[in-house]
């Protein structure tokens, strides 16, 4: 048994398959901890929640966190139009992918996957979030203050608060070599996003996957065929 996790696939479902099939060989016996960001920006969210949906129902030990593309894409869903959503662009893609012209088309499984996604986890070694925490706020409020959690780009760790163990997040696309020290010294906080769905930028363009238990990183190069996205 081994313990995995990775971040903010946007629609990478090629870079996906390939990281949990040819490189981990993910068995059912095996815990996979997604910290969010399934959809937008890259060419098949759906995809990628059919993915993940498929997993489960064969038996795998899929766990998965909401990052803050996925609760836009659930307001979106809801009719909360004065929320922003994506670019244009990065709108007209995701919708293709479900194949439908709205969001208020997503169909009544998608909304409840999405609905139905924690904000944070904790488990053995290490708690689990998209984004991060606001660890100046009292702990009750830092544990409830959804918009942080889902969307911080900063925050200075208090390590107390977390009985021992590491802070485990994405959303911030960082570089590989960045990602690797920090993964490399065990830091107390360290983000998995190597910004796989920047396709065009040499530091960024991975997936990466950790392994919990050993602190061995995989990186795996984007592999999609090629798609629209920002450069960053």
């Amino acid at each position: 048994m081994a313990r995995y996790a990775t971040t903010d696939l946007h629609g990478c479902l090629a870079t996906f398959r390939h990281l949990l099939e040819h490189q981990l060989r993910l068995q059912p016996t095996d815990e996979l901890y997604l910290l969010g960001d399934y959809v937008n920006k890259g060419p098949e969210s759906r995809g990628v929640l059919d993915y993940l949906m498929q997993l489960t129902a064969q038996g795998y030990q899929v766990h998965c966190l909401r990052g803050n593309h996925d609760q836009e894409l659930l307001d979106a869903a809801l009719g909360h139009q004065q929320l922003t959503w994506a670019a244009a662009a990065d709108r007209q893609q995701t919708l293709a992918s479900f194949g439908i012209a709205r969001p208020e088309h997503l169909a009544p499984r998608y909304l409840r996957w999405l609905s139905d996604l924690p904000h944070q986890l904790d488990i053995p070694g290490f708690t689990l979030v998209h984004a991060g925490y606001d660890f100046r706020l009292p702990p009750e409020q830092m544990r409830h203050d959804w918009h942080t959690m889902l969307n911080t780009k900063e925050f200075t760790l208090d390590a107390s608060r977390l009985q021992g163990r590491h802070l485990l997040h994405g959303h911030v696309p960082t570089p590989t070599a960045t990602v690797q020290q920090h993964v490399q010294a065990r830091a107390g906080a360290i983000g998995l996003d190597t910004g796989c769905v920047y396709r065009h930028n040499p530091e960024l363009a991975h997936l990466a996957a950790l392994n919990l238990d050993t602190f061995e990183l995989t990186l795996t190069p984007n592999r999609e065929t090629p798609y629209p996205i920002a450069r960053r």
